[in-house]
C-alpha cells in the first residue's frame, strides 16, 4: 500500500497542493479562497462539521460535502460557489437567524459576531422564515459570579465543548438530549456554578456568538465612580497594556500604558494604581517561601498560585496536592487587602468607603474576588472586576478617543513596578521573575542574563534547570493550558519528577490569552502580545527584578515588616478548598490533545 504525503486537487479551476489528512477547508484557504464557517476554529484542529455552514460540491459525490470536515484526496475537483452551494449556505443560516434572537442591537457581540458576519457573507438580504417565539425561562444562566450562558443564543456549533475537552480538560460542556431538544450543557444539565468549571472563560474565546460570556460589573462599578462618598481605586492587571488598544483598532500587541491609565483618570477613578505593585510583592513573598520550603525540606514541587482558574481546577481535581500550591494569593487578591490597611491608613480613609476595582484578562478573577478567603482586611478585599473587554465598553461609552489619548503616569504609593513584575502577563513570566529575585538573594548577585528563554514560548510544557549559588541546581517547569497542567500534574502525583518550583496558568500563553481579552485571540496575536510585555520588561532597564522596587520595600519598612511575617501572613498569603467531591469528575475521560 502507497501512502501519500501530498495531495494535488482542483478547487474553483485552482490547482493547489497540501498535505495529506487536510480537509477542502484547508485546502481552499492556500488558494485565498474564504469559505464560510461556523463550527470551525484553528485552535481545535478539525471541525466536528455541524453547522453545515461551509457546504460545496465536489465532482462525483451526489450530497454537497461540509468542507471543513471532508478530507482531501488526490485528483478531487472541488467548487465553492456554484448556485447550488450559495443555496444550501443560505439555508443554513436562514435557519439558524430564524431560531436566534433578534438582539443584535443591544448583544455582547454585537459588531463582533460571527454568525452576523457570516450573514453578510452568504448575501442574507431578507429572512425567509419567520423568527421562532423563544422562552427566556430556565435558557439563561446567571448562577456563576464569572460567566453567563444564554442558550438562547447557542447555534450548537460545540467549539465550546471543544475547548473545554480538548484544550482546557476540564469537559464541564457536552451536548445533551436529541431532535428539537438538542443543547449544550454542564453535565447532567446543572448550573454552571454546581459544575467543575474554573470559570477560565475559554469557552467565551471559543463562541462564535453571545452565547457564552463575562458577568457584566460595568453599571455597579459607575454607581461607585458617581457616588460622591465612595473612593474608588483601579489596578490593571500586566497583560491588559498588551491588549487594550485592539478594541479600537490599533494592531495586536500595541503597548498602550500611558494611554490606559489617562483613559482611567478620565472614567473618574480617584486613583489609578497597578497590578504589577503586589506581582512584584508576590515575588518577595513566593520567593521566601520557596527558600523556606528548600531548606527546611517542605513540600516540593512548590506551584505557583496566582492563577485562579488553574487554583480551582486544583481544587477540583488534585484536592490531594493542594499542599503543593504556594499560599501566596495573586498579586489581585494582594493588591484589593492592602488597598483596605495600608493604603487606607496612608490617605486616612474608612475602608469602608474605599472601592477597589481591579481590571483583569481573565473572567475567573471574578469567581476570585468572591471566594470568601478574599476578605483578611476585615472587608471583601476587591469589590468588583472588570474584563479588558469591559473596560473597552466603558471607554466607549464615555466617548473617550483612546488612540489619541496622551500618555498618563500611575499614582503612588501602589504604582511603581519593576520589569519583573510586568511578566505575569505571559506565560513563564512569573517563574522568570521568581527565578531572577531568589537568585540575587542566595547569591548576593544578579543573575548575568535576566531574559531567561527556557521558560518562554508557547510550547506547552516547559522544563530547565538554573544553578543557585549554594543551592545548586534547580529544576523547574512551566505549564499553559489546563490540558498541558493535567500532564504535569499527573506526572507530580506519580513521582515521576523532581522539579523544585512549577509555574501553571489556565489559559493557553498565560494571562495574555485569558478569557476576558479581546476576540479573536490566535497564536499570532499571543505572540504579539507577549512581545509587547517583554519589550515593556526590557524597557525598564534600570528596575527589571521585584526586589529592586523602592515602593514594596517602603511598604515593609512602614507596614509589612518581614516577608513571611504576621502581617503578610494575615493579608497576603491564604488556604485552598477541596471542591465537587460529589460532582462525577468525567475530565479523566476527556481525550487531550498530545
Amino acid at each position: 500500500m502507497v501512502f501519500m504525503s501530498s495531495v494535488t486537487l482542483t478547487i474553483d479551476n485552482l490547482i493547489v497542493t497540501v498535505e495529506a489528512g487536510a480537509t477542502i477547508l484547508v485546502a481552499a484557504k492556500k488558494l485565498g479562497i474564504k469559505i464560510p464557517t461556523l463550527c470551525a476554529w484553528p485552535e481545535i484542529g478539525h471541525a466536528p462539521g455541524v453547522c453545515r455552514v461551509c457546504m460545496t460540491e465536489v465532482e462525483g459525490q451526489r450530497s454537497l460535502i461540509a468542507a471543513c470536515a471532508f478530507l482531501v484526496s488526490d485528483g478531487m475537483v472541488v467548487h465553492t460557489g456554484t448556485e447550488r452551494v450559495r443555496a444550501a449556505r443560505k439555508m443554513v443560516v436562514q435557519l439558524l437567524l430564524a431560531n436566534h434572537p433578534q438582539e443584535c442591537n443591544f448583544c455582547v457581540r454585537n459588531g463582533n459576531c460571527e454568525l452576523q458576519q457570516v450573514a453578510e457573507t452568504v448575501g442574507i438580504k431578507r429572512m425567509r422564515f419567520d423568527y421562532a417565539d423563544l422562552d427566556t425561562e430556565g435558557m439563561i444562566d446567571k448562577s456563576s459570579p464569572a460567566i453567563v450562558r444564554d442558550r438562547r443564543k447557542c447555534i450548537l456549533c460545540y467549539r465550546c465543548v471543544a475547548v473545554c475537552e480538548q484544550i482546557q480538560a476540564v469537559c464541564v460542556l457536552t451536548p445533551a438530549f436529541r431532535g428539537n431538544e438538542l443543547k449544550v450543557v454542564p453535565t447532567f444539565d446543572i448550573p454552571l456554578i454546581e459544575s467543575n468549571c474554573v470559570s477560565c472563560g475559554q469557552c467565551i474565546m471559543a463562541c462564535p456568538v453571545g452565547a457564552i460570556y463575562e458577568k457584566d460589573d460595568i453599571d455597579e462599578v459607575w454607581k461607585a465612580i458617581n457616588n460622591p462618598s465612595k473612593h474608588v481605586v483601579v489596578q490593571e492587571a500586566p497583560s491588559i497594556r498588551a491588549a487594550l488598544g485592539e478594541e479600537f483598532g490599533m494592531p495586536a500587541g500595541s503597548l498602550v500604558t500611558g494611554k490606559m491609565i489617562t483613559a482611567l483618570r478620565m472614567l473618574g477613578f480617584d486613583k489609578v494604581f497597578d497590578t504589577n505593585f503586589c506581582a512584584d510583592l508576590t515575588i518577595i513573598e513566593e520567593g521566601q517561601e520557596l527558600l523556606k520550603r528548600i531548606k527546611g525540606g517542605g513540600k516540593l514541587p512548590m506551584i505557583t498560585s496566582c492563577c485562579p482558574g488553574w487554583v480551582k481546577f486544583c481544587e477540583h481535581f488534585y484536592p490531594d496536592l493542594l499542599d503543593l500550591l504556594s499560599t501566596c494569593k495573586s498579586p489581585q487578591q494582594m493588591f484589593g487587602a492592602l488597598v483596605k490597611t495600608y493604603y487606607a491608613k496612608q490617605v486616612k480613609i474608612e475602608p469602608q468607603a474605599i472601592v477597589s476595582v481591579s481590571i483583569m484578562p481573565c473572567t475567573a478573577k471574578k469567581f476570585e474576588a468572591q471566594r470568601p478567603e478574599m476578605a483578611s482586611s476585615g472587608y471583601r478585599d476587591v469589590d468588583y472586576v472588570l474584563t479588558t473587554r469591559e473596560l473597552a465598553r466603558m471607554i466607549k461609552e464615555a466617548g473617550i478617543d483612546f488612540p489619541n489619548l496622551p500618555d498618563g503616569l500611575h499614582d503612588a504609593p501602589m504604582g511603581e513596578y519593576t520589569g519583573a513584575g510586568t511578566l505575569f502577563g505571559v506565560t513563564g513570566g512569573v517563574m522568570e521573575a521568581a527565578l531572577r529575585t531568589v537568585y540575587a538573594v542566595v547569591t548576593g548577585k544578579n543573575l548575568q542574563d535576566l531574559n531567561i528563554t527556557p521558560v518562554r514560548g508557547l510550547q506547552g510544557v516547559k522544563e530547565a534547570a538554573v544553578e543557585i549559588g549554594p543551592l545548586g541546581e534547580i529544576k523547574i517547569a512551566v505549564a499553559h493550558g489546563l490540558g498541558n497542567a493535567r500532564k504535569l500534574m499527573d506526572l507530580i502525583r506519580g513521582g515521576k519528577t523532581d522539579y523544585a518550583f512549577v509555574e501553571i496558568m489556565a489559559c493557553p500563553g498565560g494571562c495574555i490569552a485569558g478569557g476576558g481579552e479581546p476576540i479573536p485571540t490566535t497564536n499570532e496575536i499571543r505572540v504579539l502580545r507577549s512581545g509587547a510585555l517583554y519589550q515593556d520588561d526590557a524597557l525598564v532597564q534600570e528596575k527589571r527584578q521585584s526586589h529592586e522596587n523602592e515602593s514594596v520595600k517602603n511598604l515593609y519598612r512602614k507596614f509589612l515588616k518581614e516577608p513571611l511575617g504576621q502581617k503578610s501572613a494575615e493579608l497576603l498569603h491564604t488556604h485552598y478548598v477541596k471542591r465537587g467531591e460529589d460532582i462525577p469528575h468525567q475530565a479523566t475521560e476527556c481525550e487531550i490533545n498530545e
